[in-house]
Order: C-alpha cells, then structure tokens, then sequence
C-alpha cells in the first residue's frame, strides 16, 4: 500500500496498456499514442508486444493478461478519438483532468501549447506517474501542474486553488474513466465542486457507464478469474444519458452530445468482437450555460 492506505491505481496500468497496443494499428489518421508505451515498465510492455504482435502467450495467467489488454485497446481507442476531438475543439487555456492516472495529452496532443493543464489524482497514482515520466519527455502543454487530491477527505477548490488555478477564466474538464469507480453521491459531490469553478464558456467532457446486464457479468467474471492480475477495482455506479444529463444540468451544464464507444467504433471501422463494454461506455460533452 502507499500513500494514505492506497496503492496506485491498477486501472490507470491497464488503460495505458491498451493505448500503447492500439498505438498505430488501431484507426490511423484518429489515434494515435506513441508516449503511452514509455510510461510504462519493462515487465508491463510484455503483454502489449504481444497484443501487437497478435501472438497469444500460452500460460494461463499470462493469456488472461494478453485478453484484458487486448480488450483494453479496443475500448480506448474510439474513447480516445472521442475526447481528443472534444478538448482540441474546447481549448480554452486552463484544461484539469480529474483522475487523470496515466493519461498522455497534456505530452502528445500540440493542441494544448497554449494550455495549462492540471492533473488532479490520488497522491499515490500521482507519485507513481511522476516516477514513471522519463527526463527525456517534454510536455506539448504549455504547462502541468500535478494537484494530488484523494476526493474522500480533500477539498478540490482548495487543491486548485494553492496550484494556481483561475476559477474565473473559462476550464475545459476532463473526467475520463473515473465515474464508475464512484458512488453516486461522489459523482454528485465532485460535478458540484468543479461547477462552482465553472464559468459560461467552459466545458466538461466527461466518460461514464450505461447499465448493462452483460457488461455486469462480464466484469464479475474478470474480477473472479483475474483479480490478482488485472484492475480488480468494482464499478459502484452506473448512469442512463438522461440522468447525466439531468444531473449536469442541476449545475448549470447542458449536454451537447453524448455518444456511445460502439457507435463511435463503427465510424473508425474498429473491429469490436461485440464487446458489450463499447456498447454501454459513453463520452458526453456539456457546456456551462
């Protein structure tokens, strides 16, 4: 365990994972993350070769790491696409990504030169990306500040505000792969808190969970079968479009769209193999009234 009783996010791994198979085969021309796979340690890059070489180790542990990746990598992808599109259409000077674990944009996407970018996390997941991150990798953004904050016991606006944050100036927000992990009422609590940051002509893009019957037991069968090796971290709620929109609006925030990763997929000609986790994730965009 590390920092306050927890360790970093498994998850976060997982996701970078994927990203770093997909880079370059997966939707040329609309994906692409080449700073993914130097985030990653020796041991972690295995299965991504593999992934990308489409050869399928034979030990049972490690085939169900070479799923969960390869599976990873074709969610991400369109998830990706989605919100690049969205922020590089929205940049509005101050972007702060929520959760933001192993995410690359504020070093690959140029869009962002003209962009402070804060990342807000969990201490450990902070400290160990920072661990992670080469001397030899240069931000694209114009600035990161790095904001640990563990949502159970701190205060976002506090920790935006000591890392120099203007709550007065348009912020695009990311929330990426963070709302199932929440219960409802922390979902609630932190669209809450960004939103009092929020002023007209911001924006939040935010990437959240549909029910879904097959997807539920999909994820119990994984978390049974490979709990030691792969994320382990249980989904706590769940989100139909109208009731995220529903509880944007309560904050002042309109959707603008809200599309789901299967469709998304079909555009890019994504082979999917039907996963039914594409079919209920969903990236919605909302702008401050």
């Amino acid at each position: 365990m590390s920092e306050r009783g927890r360790a970093a996010s498994r998850t976060a791994v997982l996701v970078c994972q994927g990203r770093a198979a997909a880079d370059g085969p997966a939707a040329p021309g609309r994906f692409a993350d080449p700073v993914a796979v130097r985030l990653l340690r020796v041991a972690e890059r295995t299965p991504v070769d593999e992934v990308r070489s489409n050869t399928p180790p034979r030990g049972w542990r490690e085939r169900t790491v070479y799923e969960s990746v390869r599976a990873c990598a074709e969610v991400v992808v369109p998830r990706t696409v989605a919100i690049d599109e969205a922020l590089c259409a929205r940049a509005t000077g101050q972007l702060v990504i929520l959760g933001a674990g192993l995410d690359t944009r504020a070093w690959r996407l140029p869009e962002l030169a003209r962009t402070d970018v804060w990342e807000v996390d969990h201490p450990a997941s902070q400290k160990d990306k920072r661990a992670r991150l080469s001397a030899g990798l240069s931000a694209t953004a114009r600035s990161v500040r790095f904001t640990p904050v563990d949502f159970a016991v701190d205060d976002l606006g506090a920790a935006l505000d000591a890392a120099g944050h203007d709550p007065s100036a348009p912020t695009t927000w990311l929330w990426e792969g963070v709302v199932p992990y929440l219960t409802r009422n922390e979902v609630r609590a932190t669209v809450a808190a960004l939103a009092a940051r929020t002023v007209p002509g911001s924006a939040l893009v935010v990437n959240y969970q549909a029910p879904s019957a097959r997807a539920a037991v999909g994820r119990q069968l994984t978390r049974v079968l490979g709990s030691s090796i792969t994320s382990g971290e249980p989904w706590r709620s769940l989100w139909r479009p109208q009731q995220m929109a529903e509880l944007l609006a309560e904050s002042g925030l309109r959707v603008v769209s809200d599309d789901n990763l299967l469709a998304l997929a079909d555009t890019l000609g994504i082979p999917t193999r039907g996963r039914t986790s594409l079919r209920s994730g969903r990236v919605a965009v909302a702008e401050s009234r």
